[in-house]
C-alpha cells in the first residue's frame, strides 16, 4: 500500500538530466552500488509516490501508462487516482508532464528530458541513477545554486533537498599528480559530503538512502517493465531445466545400463 506521509510538491524543476551519453561519457566517476529489488513491491510503490511527488512535474514516463503501472505494482484504478495521477489525467492515459517544453528551455537551458527508458539497455545505469541522486552539493556559483559530482553543471537543482537536507562538499587541497576520488572542482578535490544538524532535512540517512532506492527501482522498473515477469519467471525455469536435467539423467542411466 503506498504511504502518503510525502506531502505533494510540484517542483519547477528537473529531477534527472540522465542522457545515458553524457552518464558513461563520466567514466571516471566511481558509482556506488545500487542493492534494488524489483520483486519488493513496496519499494516500487513508494519509489513511485516519490517520483509523482517531485518529478512529474518536470518529466514525463511518456511510453508508460497509469492503468499499466497499477497492475504491475498491484494498485487498484481508485488507488492510482488518489496517489498517483496528478491533475485532471484519467488512468488510461501516458504518464505526461504538464511542463511546456519551451517554458523548460527557457528555465533550465534545456527542456527536462522523458525518463522512460532513462534505466534500461546500460551498464551499471541504475548505479549512475542511485550515486547521482546522492551527489547534489550547494555550489553558489551555479544559477540554480547546485551541482552534481556525478553529473557537473547538470542543470538543475536538488529537487529532494527538504528529504535529504542541504548536502554540502568537503573540499581538500589535489595531491600532486595524483587524481581526486570522488570529483575535482577548480583545482581541490571534493573527499565527501556532510550535511549539518541545523541544515538536515525531514528523513534521517537511512530514510533518505532507502527512498533514493525506491526510486531508483522505480525508474528501473519504468525502463523495462517486462523485466518483473520475467524475473519471477526465471525461477520457474531454473526449476524446470533442473527438473528435466535430472530426468534426462535417469533416463541416460535407464538406456545404458545393459551396455556396461
Amino acid at each position: 500500500m503506498l504511504k502518503s506521509g510525502f506531502s505533494i510538491v510540484r517542483v519547477a524543476a528537473a529531477l534527472l538530466a540522465l542522457a545515458p551519453a553524457l552518464a558513461f561519457a563520466a567514466g571516471k566517476v566511481q558509482l556506488q552500488d545500487a542493492p534494488i529489488d524489483l520483486q519488493d513491491r513496496a519499494s516500487l510503490q513508494r519509489g513511485a509516490g516519490l517520483y509523482m511527488n517531485y518529478c512529474a512535474a518536470c518529466h514525463s514516463l511518456q511510453f508508460m501508462r497509469y492503468s499499466r503501472l497499477g497492475e504491475d505494482l498491484g494498485l487498484t484504478a481508485e488507488q492510482v487516482e488518489q496517489f498517483i495521477i496528478k491533475g485532471d489525467a484519467k488512468i488510461g492515459d501516458l504518464m505526461k508532464t504538464g511542463l511546456d517544453k519551451g517554458d523548460g528551455q527557457a528555465w533550465f537551458g534545456k527542456a527536462p528530458p522523458d525518463l522512460s527508458t532513462t534505466a534500461r539497455g546500460k551498464i551499471q545505469q541504475e548505479d549512475w541513477i542511485y550515486t547521482f541522486l546522492k551527489s547534489f552539493y550547494v555550489d553558489e556559483s551555479r544559477p540554480m545554486g547546485w551541482n552534481n559530482t556525478v553529473l557537473s553543471g547538470a542543470s538543475m537543482p536538488n529537487v529532494l533537498w527538504d528529504l535529504q537536507g542541504i548536502q554540502r562538499a568537503i573540499f581538500e587541497p589535489k595531491p600532486e599528480g595524483g587524481q581526486c576520488a570522488i570529483a575535482e572542482k577548480e583545482g581541490q578535490c571534493i573527499t565527501g559530503f556532510v550535511v549539518q544538524e541545523h541544515e538536515s532535512g525531514r528523513l534521517t540517512q537511512a530514510e533518505y538512502e532507502r527512498a533514493i532506492l525506491d526510486i531508483t527501482a522505480f525508474l528501473t522498473y519504468v525502463g523495462e517493465p517486462a523485466r518483473l515477469q520475467r524475473e519471477s519467471l526465471g525461477v520457474w525455469v531454473i526449476l524446470f531445466l533442473s527438473f528435466f536435467t535430472l530426468l534426462a539423467w535417469l533416463m541416460k542411466k535407464e538406456y545404458w545400463k545393459d551396455v556396461h
